[in-house]
């Protein structure tokens, strides 16, 4: 295994864990009553300024010619700004441990939409991942567990959270695509989570939480520090992953946090999921190893 190798393999089990374990903080903090916009948007500012301070110390401050700005914008909504609000609205309908399975499926999401981009389709094995992955996924909705309160959670809000892994992958493709050149990682993680914030503190107002949803943040010190330092170390290895694996590979984070969040849910929050649940999560899984095989023959 080459270096490169090494850290890309590093830097993906590090974001899936730091992720994964994030899931069961922010159903905490629903059940005290934060509200999605304000959790989300005091996590990502927090974090920024970490990133920032990381970047401006290693003599790399972010780049603000139009090119990048238009990167930064658009990046932090599809990549940030709306997966972690649906994140946040999902785990207390449907559970962390659930909500953490819709990160499986990013990786596949990601092998489609960027061989839609590149106009490369996959192999009969990476299809036939892709299969599996989709019939595991079913079964996952189908027996689905509990949700918030110990009851099955409701079809609806499944259907609402199957859209995580869209914008996800989406996010990973356009980063890809669209990566201005020669640009540092830390300086791009920094500025897109700034651009991220600055949506989401307009989204605190628009969406009627105002300076109240903000004030009850204050009222989980523990649990919104806590998010702040995960989500800021998780971004410092996401940006440098993306750049030494690309966007396929670092979906992947996916299969690590789904299951951290899952065995996350089960064992902190008490959360159950019938076998079938389970069983599903094996056959994504499945999926995954052939999805990832047939990239690895490529």
């Amino acid at each position: 295994m080459t270096s490169r190798m090494r850290e890309a393999a590093l830097l993906l089990a590090g974001c899936g864990i730091v992720l994964g374990m994030t899931l069961p903080l922010q159903k905490m903090a629903a059940k005290a009553g934060v509200q999605p916009a304000s959790w989300v948007f005091v996590m990502t500012f927090g974090a920024s300024l970490f990133l920032l301070a990381r970047a401006l110390l290693a003599g790399k401050a972010p780049t603000l010619t139009r090119q990048h700005l238009v990167y930064y914008g658009v990046a932090a909504l599809i990549s940030f700004v709306i997966p972690n609000l649906l994140v946040f609205i999902s785990i207390p309908r449907i559970g962390a441990g659930l909500t953490g399975v819709m990160y499986a499926l990013s990786p596949m999401t990601t092998l489609s939409l960027s061989s839609l981009a590149h106009r490369r389709l996959p192999d009969a094995w990476g299809a036939a991942g892709l299969g599996l992955g989709l019939a595991g996924t079913l079964l996952i909705i189908i027996f689905r567990g509990e949700g918030g309160g110990g009851q099955s959670a409701e079809i609806a809000w499944v259907l609402l959270a199957l859209l995580i892994p869209v914008f996800l992958a989406s996010g990973n493709v356009y980063r890809g695509m669209f990566w201005p050149e020669g640009s540092d990682p830390a300086a791009l993680a920094a500025a897109t989570n700034i651009a991220a914030a600055g949506m989401l503190l307009v989204a605190v107002f628009a969406g009627g939480e105002g300076w109240d949803g903000l004030r009850v943040v204050a009222f989980v010190p523990a649990l919104i520090v806590t998010q702040i330092v995960a989500t800021a170390i998780m971004l410092a290895m996401f940006f440098r992953l993306q750049q030494v694996g690309g966007a396929v590979y670092l979906s992947q984070i996916g299969y690590v946090a789904a299951a951290v969040g899952l065995i996350a849910g089960t064992l902190v929050l008490g959360e159950r999921y019938p076998l079938a649940t389970w069983l599903g999560a094996l056959v994504v899984v499945a999926g995954v190893a052939l999805v990832t095989w047939s990239q690895a023959r490529r």
